[in-house]
């Protein structure tokens, strides 16, 4: 199937353009998987570019929805997915690297590094589901992987404490909580988008600068974020619910 002729030339190359940005988490992930094998051991480690390579993929993730709703390029580029292109990078960026990135730092208890494996299968679950991602919600917990990894980095807590939250955020994929989709539910969507807007400024600069006195108690400020999106998914799943 080939694009509609009655769409212009300008209108394609628009529309690729937006799939390419799209594609950009790719060798990003590339060069986030080179600098994480780069500095393997807890001795001999920077990870400041890892970092940023995953921010910058956050970044295009975060944006490049709206960019192709607004081109339209479903419309124009029937014959390419543009959501599968975005399926397999986020895959990679928000569940895979992150997962042997557990490992490769050292934020597990020694021989559990192993449990990074059923997290991706757990994850690999949850994108296959035709029902994982809504108009405006995600349902099970959305494998904020690369997420919970800086935090983890960040605030140093007992290994075992570590596996605990991997382990029981694993379980919450199976949940079909419906957890807020930021740049679609309606539900305080102003609000939580300029929060969410602080929030990764704060936790980015936080994880580019880890070794600084303020990182600490920064990062655990940052946390209110994650216990809003928290207490908002709840909200808006009991919306849902009492209107079905």
């Amino acid at each position: 199937m080939f694009a509609s002729t009655n769409y212009s030339l300008s209108n394609r190359l628009t529309a690729w353009s937006v799939h390419v940005y799209t594609g950009l988490g790719l060798p990003l992930m590339y060069l986030a998987t080179q600098e994480l094998l780069t500095h393997p051991t807890a001795d001999h480690r920077d990870p400041r570019m890892f970092f940023l390579w995953m921010w910058l993929s956050i970044i295009v993730d975060s944006t490049d929805g709206a960019l192709a709703r607004k081109v339209g390029v479903e419309h124009i580029l029937p014959e390419f997915s543009g959501r599968r292109l975005d399926d397999i990078v986020d895959f990679l960026s928000f569940v895979f690297l992150p997962c042997v990135a557990f490992g490769i730092y050292e934020l597990f208890p020694t021989n559990w590094q192993w449990f990074a494996i059923v997290t991706i299968m757990a994850s690999g679950y949850g994108f296959c589901q035709t029902k994982a991602k809504t108009e405006n919600a995600f349902v099970g917990f959305p494998s904020y992987w690369n997420i919970v990894l800086i935090y983890l980095f960040l605030l140093r807590l007992n290994l075992w404490i570590n596996l605990a939250i991997v382990g029981c955020l694993t379980f919450m994929v199976f949940v079909p909580i419906h957890y807020v989709y930021p740049t679609r539910t309606t539900l305080l969507r102003s609000f939580t988008l300029i929060f969410a807007t602080l929030w990764a400024i704060s936790l980015m600069t936080c994880s580019l600068f880890p070794q600084e006195q303020w990182t600490t108690p920064v990062t655990w400020i940052s946390l209110s974020f994650p216990f809003y999106y928290l207490v908002l998914s709840i909200a808006h799943h009991r919306r849902l619910n009492s209107n079905a």
